[in-house]
């Protein structure tokens, strides 16, 4: 077993599984080191790394600029991703459940882009996005295609207060019949932040329902601020 995997490992998974039932979210402090982060930030100019660079005010998205990753992925996201998607199967299969939805997932990662090699989703969904002042990037979700993982990841390169003031993760949560809900986090350089990729379930006085959520960035006031999505499912282009 790798260090960053036997970091990852050393969480309390049961701890995050019930954090998603019940929020939606779920705080993982600490997985990356200061180096490891700095690194990932170094990598942001090297072309080699990237398929495809989006900027993003020139689709409405926001104001920024992100790059999706090509395969093979660096070692280190490789094997985040790996190590990672196995915990995250129970809880994604629960919500399916609960739901009635028929999609249910398989344990291992290479099982599930089998999957997504059968609808035509074959190209990597890993970014990396820069903020610099002003940038902000508008509620939205990853989907990608037809056959989506409805957890994802996002690594937090750069810390707040010091890199960069303002730049808060979002999240909204429509509850039906009601007005959304916001939820704006802070979390720190190295930090793993998980979160539901498109809706999730909540127990009401008739069984569950569906509770769609969407992510964004509010904007940053000054620096510069990098994260990093790591996206279980693959994309058609």
């Amino acid at each position: 077993m790798n260090i960053i995997t036997e970091r990852i490992e050393s969480h309390d998974w049961e701890a995050a599984a019930a954090a998603l039932h019940q929020q939606g979210y779920a705080l993982l402090r600490n997985v990356l080191t200061e180096a490891e982060c700095d690194a990932l930030i170094d990598q942001y100019k090297e072309p080699a790394h990237y398929r495809k660079t989006i900027v993003m005010e020139r689709y409405r998205f926001g104001l920024g600029e992100y790059k999706y990753f090509q395969y093979p992925l660096p070692p280190l996201l490789q094997q985040i991703r790996q190590s990672v998607y196995p915990h995250l199967v129970p809880v994604a299969n629960a919500w399916m459940k609960a739901l009635g939805i028929q999609q249910q997932y398989p344990a291992s990662l290479e099982d599930f882009h089998a999957l997504c090699r059968q609808q035509g989703q074959v190209h990597p969904t890993v970014l990396i996005l820069q903020y610099g002042e002003g940038g902000h990037n508008t509620l939205h979700q990853d989907l990608y295609g037809d056959l989506f993982f409805p957890i994802q990841l996002v690594m937090f390169l750069s810390e707040p207060d010091l890199d960069y003031t303002g730049g808060e993760f979002v999240l909204t949560q429509q509850v039906p019949r009601a007005q959304s809900k916001a939820i704006v986090l802070t979390p720190r350089k190295g930090d793993f932040l998980l979160f539901t990729t498109n809706f999730r379930p909540v127990k009401g006085s008739k069984g569950y329902y569906r509770v769609n959520m969407k992510h964004g960035v509010s904007e940053v006031h000054t620096g510069k601020r990098f994260t990093l999505g790591i996206i279980f499912h693959d994309a058609t282009s």
